[in-house]
């Protein structure tokens, strides 16, 4: 991992503790929300050949693969936690079945606070999530959803079933 993607996991990991605790989640939950968080971007920085070897399934973009191979990955070393498994493969996608711990990353990764873009309106949202993380995970998904359909990428099937089951939630 590159020293400036530890400094990204190192913010999404402390936005995640510090809703852990606003929430008042026990430690076994923030374990598993910590887990995820360390886990999502571990291949991030991979060559395209390790990423394919890791996910050769995986389809889409190239910066949308890093999420299975490091999924991948983690269950070969042995990680067994299905809900923090699947938050590290569909962290930028959405995934309408995730529990709690996919929801957490999914919104702590694009509301970290070293993202170049939209910075306090992104730090509201980060403020305001531990008192309605279903309005913020609305909020969240909206823009990258969006971000995808201006960057022309096909949407993949996990984020439309995750937007729709969002959308059906209002």
């Amino acid at each position: 991992m590159t020293p400036d993607r530890m400094a990204h996991v190192e913010r999404v990991a402390t936005l995640v503790a510090g809703w852990a605790e606003a929430i008042g989640v026990p430690d076994s939950e923030r374990n598993r929300w910590l887990r995820a968080v360390w886990l999502h971007d571990a291949l991030r920085d991979a060559p395209e050949a390790t990423l394919r070897e890791w996910a050769p399934s995986a389809e889409g973009p190239i910066d949308l693969v890093h999420g299975p191979a490091a999924a991948a990955r983690a269950k070969a070393e042995g990680e067994t936690d299905r809900g923090v498994l699947d938050a590290v493969r569909y962290h930028s996608v959405g995934l309408a079945e995730w529990d709690m711990v996919g929801r957490i990353l999914y919104c702590a990764d694009f509301l970290e606070p070293g993202r170049p873009f939209d910075g306090p309106h992104r730090a509201e949202l980060a403020e305001r999530l531990p008192g309605d993380l279903r309005g913020v995970l609305r909020e969240v998904a909206r823009a990258r959803v969006s971000y995808g359909v201006r960057k022309g990428w096909p949407i993949p099937e996990p984020t439309l079933r995750f937007w729709n089951a969002l959308a059906a939630s209002r």
